[in-house]
């Protein structure tokens, strides 16, 4: 089935649920109810409190409804109609609704003796809603804002077979193993705390090692690729942001200014008009160009709370932030510079499938969405989309998604377990150097304007390590893995020849520890495979006479009688690879 008709089933299948519902529980009140990727969800308002056992209740009455294959009727009215007739059965949010539609006829769709506010599209009848299951509970405010009434939301998932859906579930059972909350904290590489702040991570200092390894590859990445790199403090003056152009369309996202002799200064919500400062601090050649400037700089921003989601959606991130400034004939090498940078380090982290969105500019927002520039927007979008099709990227059109200041790319990538996330961005930018009045001197010694792209490839710590979480169900490969071996003793006489090892290890370069607590080696193994540490070294009286180690790698296997020198050679050459798999 295409993506249109499953959105048709899913759409429907939210009607469905609504209905059920209010079968089930006359009195709760209809919010919104769309068709989603993979499902649909509904928003209800009301006296009952949905608990998890309310579900399997709602999808009973669902599949009665289904059964009896009601037709999904059209019909429009005026408005003053549709909204005396939804008064008059209570459903104030849908009145709401109606008042800020713009057009006079209101549509409904009616199936049975259930009518919602809706454009469709939905099946023939309610018999075609396909394979469907209730999943889960969650609070949303109405309309997304918090000064709203947070409505209670069911969400299910819809497919147009059995297998398919029973594949989704499937997935959804894997991706609860690896959510990236649940394994930061059992892995001990991040926390949230009340007295610091939601969507302020606290890195710990396993968590740390990460985000150090991230930050080098991408340095050296980035150094090879002729990059140069900037610092920029955390905070600026309000003036800085009005130049940008950012304060009037991102001002909700940031954090309050402070007050501070007679000026406000806002926390950095983005790095991009510092380094445009830096650029415009000297005179700048064609010669200079283009000029890459690289940081990882520390971002705040003011994310909506009912949008947090453990480090994929964060008030406080750093970024792996650069910007390129180009003339227009060095476009095409540049863009696909960055483009193949992503490649590379799709294939570093196993990352095998990959989606380019090319955000483009709708022209009604113009003036308003984004900058009002209809000729540049034009001429930088077919310029984007050229140079795509010549780097043969794969990409997807995503209208209406562009940022304010030009088109952009978003890379969508998938998990191991074929999960789907939004990493990074690459976005062309034709507005801001002009508003910085940034130049500089052409071989004809005249003056020109550069363009500037916004690139990072790894996005945000944050995000990329939930990611490589979730991707490597905690397993991360042993360059990037916080503890690389762990040494087991089996009695305390081990106790000396083991730290010693470890000393040995850590001197080689790797990141060895020693467990020599008074437990048994079995719980000492299985705290290690917990702790998915990809090597294991077991030490007893005869591996220490024998001068020889038992190794065992966090997938079970073990190898036995291994010589010291050995080990370290398969680890080392493992480790500076960076291969996804074991030297055994």
């Amino acid at each position: 089935m295409d993506a249109n008709n499953l959105e048709a089933l899913r759409h429907s299948a939210s009607h469905v649920m609504a209905q059920a519902v209010q079968q089930l529980f006359p009195e709760m009140m209809l919010g919104i109810g769309p068709a989603i990727e993979h499902g649909f969800y509904y928003d209800f308002d009301g006296p009952h409190h949905f608990v998890p056992e309310d579900l399997p209740r709602i999808e009973a009455k669902m599949r009665e409804i289904a059964k009896a294959r009601h037709p999904f009727r059209k019909s429009e009215h005026p408005r003053a109609e549709a909204i005396e007739y939804f008064e008059s059965r209570g459903e104030k949010y849908k009145v709401e609704l109606i008042n800020d539609l713009p057009d006079a006829v209101v549509s409904y769709f009616t199936h049975s003796d259930f009518t919602d506010l809706c454009k469709g599209p939905h099946v023939g009848h309610t018999g075609k809603i396909g394979h469907f299951k209730l999943t889960r509970l969650a609070g949303a405010y109405w309309r997304g804002d918090e000064g709203r009434p947070m409505l209670q939301r069911i969400y299910g998932v819809a497919f147009d077979t059995k297998e398919a859906l029973e594949a989704h579930l499937a997935m959804l059972e894997e991706a609860k193993k690896r959510d990236h909350r649940k394994l930061g904290r059992e892995l001990g590489i991040y926390f949230f705390d009340d007295d610091v702040g939601p969507g302020l991570p606290l890195w710990l200092p396993r968590g740390a090692v990460i985000i150090e390894e991230l930050e080098s590859l991408a340095k050296k990445t980035e150094a090879e690729a002729g990059y140069v790199r900037v610092r920029t403090p955390h905070i600026c003056k309000e003036s800085l942001y009005l130049t940008s152009g950012h304060l009037p369309y991102y001002k909700d996202s940031m954090y309050p200014p402070m007050e501070l002799e007679g000026e406000k200064y806002y926390l950095k919500p983005m790095n991009c008009p510092h380094h445009h400062k830096i650029f415009g601090s000297s005179l700048r050649s064609y010669r200079d160009l283009p000029l890459r400037l690289a940081e990882y700089g520390t971002c705040y921003r003011y994310e909506q709370s009912g949008e947090l989601f453990g480090l994929m959606r964060v008030r406080s991130m750093q970024m792996n932030d650069a910007h390129i400034y180009w003339t227009l004939d060095q476009f095409q090498t540049e863009f696909l510079a960055v483009c193949r940078m992503y490649l590379g380090y799709f294939k570093i982290f196993g990352i095998e499938k990959y989606l380019m969105r090319f955000s483009t500019h709708a022209a009604e927002g113009l003036g308003k969405k984004y900058v009002d520039e209809p000729e540049l927007w034009t001429k930088t979008e077919d310029l984007v989309e050229r140079a795509l099709v010549a780097g043969e990227v794969p990409y997807a059109k995503a209208p209406n998604e562009a940022a304010f200041y030009g088109p952009k790319i978003d890379v969508q990538v998938w998990s191991a377990i074929g999960r789907e996330f939004s990493l990074a961005t690459n976005q062309v930018d034709f507005a801001q150097p002009r508003r910085f009045g940034l130049v500089y001197h052409t071989a004809e010694h005249g003056e020109e304007t550069p363009l500037c792209i916004h690139r990072a490839p790894l996005g945000t710590h944050e995000r990329f390590i939930g990611f490589l979480i979730e991707h490597f169900a905690g397993a991360l490969p042993l360059w990037l893995s916080p503890v690389q071996v762990r040494v087991l003793t089996i009695t305390d006489g081990q106790n000396a020849p083991a730290k010693g090892l470890s000393a040995r290890l850590a001197a080689a370069g790797l990141r060895a520890e020693v467990d020599d607590a008074s437990h048994k080696i079995g719980y000492k193994i299985r705290d290690a495979q917990v702790d998915k540490v990809p090597y294991m070294v077991v030490l007893g009286p005869k591996d220490v006479e024998s001068k020889t180690l038992a190794v065992r790698l966090r997938d079970g296997r073990q190898f036995n009688g291994v010589t010291e020198a050995d080990f370290l050679a398969k680890v080392l050459a493992e480790k500076e690879s960076k291969s996804l798999k074991p030297a055994w």
